[in-house]
Parts: structure tokens; C-alpha cells; sequence
């Protein structure tokens, strides 16, 4: 089973970003824990603080993995391109927060993606990209 994970703008920031809300682990080094969990599956990854190249991503494997695992942060909230992107593949899709939108501020209440995604999951942490993996295993 091949499963990506694509994360938007600001993520390459965590361990760094805001420690309080998302933490002091890279996303990098919680990857080489997802790898280890999952060995039997192909994980992986791609991060992009550029809307275009996300939708681009979507498109390229949209049509040949077996999930996606998306957590578009900022864009979530912006982007119809991006939900546009999620509506048209055949890919399903699963949105991800580490923080509980739903408890900050209004703005992050709205999601362009979550219409067309297969679930959303929020506000447990990077435990939310593992929750996502086993939504398609």
C-alpha cells in the first residue's frame, strides 16, 4: 500500500514553530517513526510551503497511491485550489491537524478540503498522521 503524506506551509517549522501548540519533534524525525510502526507499507512524504506545488502533488499521485494524508495548515482555510485539487483525484484523502482548529481562532473553523475528504481527524498531535495511516490499513 503506498500512502503519502503532504504537509503545507510552516510545517517544515515544527520542533521550532510555536512548541506550546505542535511540539519539539521535527516532522522528519516523527517520519522515521511512522517508517519504523509501518514497515510494511510505502510511506511517503512531501512538504510544501508553495500552493501550487501541493496541488501539483496531488495531481501526480492522485491517481496511482492508495492515500494521501494532507494537512494543508494555512491553506485549509484558503484555498479553494487546493479543495478543487482533493475534489478532483481519484486518490482518497484524509485531512490532518496537529492542533484543534475547531479551538482557535474563527478563520480556522472553515475548511476548503474537508467536503471532499474521506475524514478529517484534529487536535491530537502528530498522533494524527498514525490515526490517518490506520484509517486505510
Amino acid at each position: 500500500m503506498k500512502l503519502l503524506i503532504i504537509n503545507g506551509p510552516n510545517l517544515n517549522l515544527l520542533g521550532k514553530r510555536e512548541p506550546t501548540i505542535y511540539g519539539n519533534e521535527t516532522f522528519e524525525m516523527y517520519f522515521d517513526t511512522l517508517k519504523q510502526k509501518f514497515q510494511h507499507l510505502e510511506l511517503h512524504y512531501f512538504q510544501s510551503n508553495i500552493e501550487g506545488e501541493i496541488i501539483d502533488k496531488l495531481h501526480e499521485v492522485g491517481f496511482d497511491f492508495d492515500g494521501i494524508i494532507l494537512n494543508a495548515a494555512a491553506y485549509t482555510h484558503t484555498s479553494v485550489g487546493i479543495g478543487d485539487a482533493v475534489k478532483a483525484i481519484q486518490t482518497p484523502v484524509v485531512e490532518v491537524h496537529i492542533s484543534n482548529i475547531h479551538a482557535r481562532e474563527e478563520f480556522r473553523h472553515h475548511s476548503f478540503i474537508a467536503p471532499n475528504a474521506k475524514g478529517i481527524i484534529v487536535g491530537f498531535g502528530l498522533k494524527g498522521y498514525e490515526l490517518a495511516i490506520q484509517s486505510f490499513v
